[in-house]
């Protein structure tokens, strides 16, 4: 069963990869085309978190959120 911990840091993670879509769609928009690569670095990273049991927005979390389980850490 996850704590309630736990589920904050899910929600958290989903919050900023959210924001990165979000942020990276704006500025394509705004400024420059080529700011859509963030979003597809972005989605490249998720397509790929589940095979390498590695997400760098995890990575930071679990550190700031010792109490928590850890989550994709590589393991």
């Amino acid at each position: 069963m996850q704590s309630k911990n736990d589920i904050l840091k899910v929600r958290a993670h989903d919050t900023i990869v959210g924001f990165i879509y979000l942020i990276s769609a704006i500025l394509a928009i705004q400024l420059n085309i080529n700011f859509i690569w963030i979003a597809v670095a972005t989605a490249a990273l998720q397509i790929v978190s589940p095979l390498t049991k590695f997400c760098p927005v995890y990575a930071i979390l679990n550190k700031m959120m010792p109490d928590t389980t850890p989550i994709q850490n590589g393991k």
